[in-house]
């Protein structure tokens, strides 16, 4: 369906926005946002609530000791090196293409239309999964919520009903679909609160856990030791890369500062700066939770030990209450409170990847609307609620630990996209890399690394998670659900892909968003 560049249903640009940058370079342009509407503050703590520590944390500390046990804090440090990596990468990116289609429109510039779709869908695919994730554990620290408030255990159980537990998740998901689609300044403002009560709790929490060890109160406690940060001690390299690939997942999420660069004050350095401080802030939080837990509870297979399976998929649920005693009720709300600020920001990414899709016409024009009074992506949104639960209701049902399944999915996927967005960063600018020492290190060297670590970590996974052993033991036909899943989103992505290119072939053409490197002659 051919429609002009800019969709009638958008609200005219507003004069404050700033000039686009490169107007007319590889057919770049903006798509009515909000612009200038938040600073590197917001930014930032937007960035935090999308990564979602407490969520994070307790949805994934437990998968990580069962694959590399004690190894868990140099997992994690090998995981934040090529997020940091690929981080300045991005950061590169944003400084010569300001754009909400991120990692989308920067892969079409780089490698031309058909790679940059499918690093578009797998963006669209990783926040989709996630979303239905989020919603799962905000659901399951409902109840148990409930259940520590009125003194009744049984409202816990309330979580374990299928029917209860896809019906309230999509009452989360309604909830922050509506926040996300009344625009920044609605989506700021609860941010500031949340975010801020999630870091309190967990700084909380480390120093009770630490404080019990110095005590000798601690349930299985560790003395510390400089080994758990040698990832090469892992049992396998298969353990390795299962960690890295869970230790990646908690590190999502940042990029969400980079898809608001239209929004933002200053955007071609504002989102880099924000991306940057998200991550390091996140790194040092993470370190000083994962030290803390091995040494209160071990990683044995007991009561609260971490090696017990009956309580690694949410960790923070059994360990509350001993380590925090009558406040443990404060980490249900913060882990609630995480689940549910960063469902509500983890809807920036895929709608603004999915507005600058409909813009260029890679999907349809629909998606491309803009809110005439919030100035926000609104059909997509909407979209991306919608399916976020339809897919959570389909794996609640198939799957027999939906949350631990749909991480390692979507670690995949964060290993794919990102890679293929670490590689355009060093194609794009491979025309000025000898040209500083700056450009070197920051254009060619670091995302070079970072794609290379994702790829291989991208192609390791792909093969472990074939065994139904990988997850939750979910299999069909003796193939792992986890493969499965992954199988089919990348299936479908490019059974979409071809769709479009028949339905609408202006952009697979070069028409709306040309191909290039960043010395071409405009």
């Amino acid at each position: 369906m051919a429609r002009s560049s800019v969709p009638a249903s958008s609200a005219p640009t507003p004069p404050s926005t700033p000039p686009e940058p490169a107007t007319g370079a590889g057919g770049l342009s903006a798509k009515g946002l909000s612009a200038g509407s938040v600073g590197l503050l917001g930014v930032t703590v937007i960035g935090i609530s999308c990564i979602a520590p407490a969520y994070t944390l307790t949805a994934s500390l437990g998968p990580t000791v069962a694959a590399v046990g004690t190894q868990m804090p140099g997992i994690f440090v090998v995981g934040f090196l090529p997020m940091l990596l690929v981080a300045l990468g991005y950061r590169e990116l944003n400084n010569a293409m300001p754009d909400a289609g991120t990692s989308f429109t920067w892969a079409s510039r780089a490698f031309g239309p058909w790679l940059g779709w499918m690093g578009g869908w797998g963006l669209i695919v990783a926040t989709v999964v996630v979303l239905s994730n989020l919603a799962g554990v905000a659901v399951d620290f409902l109840y148990l919520m409930l259940a520590q408030l009125f003194g009744n255990p049984g409202l816990a159980d309330l979580a374990g009903n299928v029917w209860i537990n896809i019906l309230t998740c999509l009452v989360f998901i309604a909830a922050a679909c509506y926040i996300s689609y009344r625009g920044m300044e609605a989506t700021k403002m609860v941010q500031y609160v949340l975010v801020a009560f999630q870091l309190v709790v967990l700084l909380w929490f480390s120093i009770a856990a630490l404080m019990h060890v110095v005590n000798g109160t601690a349930f299985d406690a560790l003395g510390f030791s400089v080994d758990w940060f040698n990832p090469f001690l892992a049992p396998s390299f298969s353990a390795f890369a299962a960690g890295v690939s869970l230790s990646i997942f908690i590190y999502w999420g940042w990029d969400v500062t980079l898809t608001m660069n239209e929004e933002t004050k200053n955007p071609q350095t504002t989102p880099g700066r924000a991306a940057t401080l998200t991550v390091a802030i996140i790194f040092a939080l993470y370190i000083l939770v994962s030290v803390s837990v091995l040494m209160f509870s071990g990683v044995g297979t007991g009561e609260l030990g971490m090696g017990n399976e009956d309580i690694q998929g949410n960790v923070f649920a059994a360990l509350a209450g001993p380590v925090m005693g009558p406040f443990a009720i404060l980490m249900s709300l913060a882990v609630l409170s995480s689940s549910a600020a960063s469902l509500q920001s983890t809807f920036v990414g895929p709608a603004r990847t999915m507005l600058a899709m409909g813009h260029y016409r890679a999907f349809p024009a629909r998606f491309a609307a803009i809110s005439p009074r919030f100035k926000s992506p609104g059909f997509a949104t909407i979209i991306a609620g919608v399916v976020a639960w339809g897919f959570y209701a389909v794996m609640r049902v198939l799957s027999t630990d939906v949350l631990t399944d749909t991480i390692l999915t979507l670690g995949i996927m964060i290993c794919f996209y990102y890679g293929v967005t670490a590689f355009a960063c060093v194609w794009f600018f491979r025309r000025e890399v000898f040209t500083s020492v700056r450009a070197f290190l920051l254009k060619l060297l670091a995302p070079l690394l970072g794609g290379a670590i994702l790829a291989v970590i991208f192609v390791t996974t792909l093969i472990d998670s074939t065994d139904p052993a990988y997850g939750s033991g979910s299999e069909i036909g003796g193939i792992g659900l986890v493969f499965i899943l992954a199988v089919v989103l990348f299936v479908a992505g490019i059974v979409l892909m071809l769709i479009m290119r028949a339905v609408d072939p202006a952009f697979f053409r070069g028409n709306t968003l040309t191909k290039g490197a960043s010395r071409d002659k405009r």
